[in-house]
């Protein structure tokens, strides 16, 4: 079936399934997943576990796999995160998908979710393809005037070449903003992890590889967009 939606909105539960009933469960679901994870659990059954201990449906779960960490990932993360305030003249590296998709949900009222590392995350995938929704434009206008403000720069996105629609994304960003420069690669994931300059992404895999990194898709939510519909899990 094609996709035909128009905006990263929530889903047609997630005010039931993340509203302010749910949240604790979410919330010590997460701080067990961690525990978990804290002492060598492999994620897939750990997730089962604390899943079906707290009765959550996939989505919930999805939600707290995106927010959940073990201690020694949340205490290195840490130490090699740059704040977003202080990019005065540094180059980024930007996960195009990652940031965007992100931007999209908080700016549509879609669910982001808080994770332990302090990331914001959306419950978004691309699955292959990647469609433009009314957010997309806003979310890249929304970046282009926060990082000009915080006198980030150059920006390199890297866009995935197997997605879809990934050279369209990449034109839009170009005229969005002409400093930038967008790239579509075969493994994006593999160039952030290298190193090299900043990265700007809530990808776990990521974070866990790369050197210094920024977490700008939380400081542009709370910068720009007061009404997004978070969920701290963290």
């Amino acid at each position: 079936m094609p996709d035909t939606r128009k905006h990263r909105g929530p889903g047609p539960q997630d005010a039931e399934w993340f509203g302010p009933e749910a949240r604790p469960a979410l919330a010590a679901a997460t701080a067990d997943l961690s525990w978990l994870l804290s002492r060598g659990y492999a994620e897939p059954s750990s997730l089962k576990l604390v899943g079906d201990r707290y009765r959550l449906v996939e989505r919930q779960r999805t939600a707290v796999r995106r927010s959940g960490c073990s201690d020694a990932a949340f205490a290195d993360r840490r130490g090699r995160r740059v704040d977003h305030q202080t990019l005065g003249g540094r180059p980024l590296r930007i996960d195009g998908f990652n940031l965007v998709l992100t931007l999209e949900s908080a700016l549509g009222g879609g669910v982001v979710v808080g994770g332990r590392d302090g990331c914001f995350r959306d419950l978004a995938s691309v699955h292959g393809t990647y469609r433009r929704v009314a957010e997309t434009r806003p979310a890249l206008e929304l970046a282009a005037k926060w990082l000009k403000a915080w006198g980030a720069g150059p920006c390199v996105w890297l866009l995935d070449a197997p997605v879809s629609n990934s050279g369209r994304l990449a034109e839009m960003v170009r005229a969005v903003d002409p400093s930038w420069s967008a790239e579509v690669v075969p493994d994006p994931d593999a160039i952030l992890s290298q190193p090299g300059d900043l990265v700007v992404t809530a990808d776990a895999a990521i974070l866990d590889r790369c050197d210094g990194w920024v977490n700008l898709a939380r400081g542009l939510v709370e910068a720009a967009v007061p009404t997004a519909f978070i969920v701290d899990l963290g």
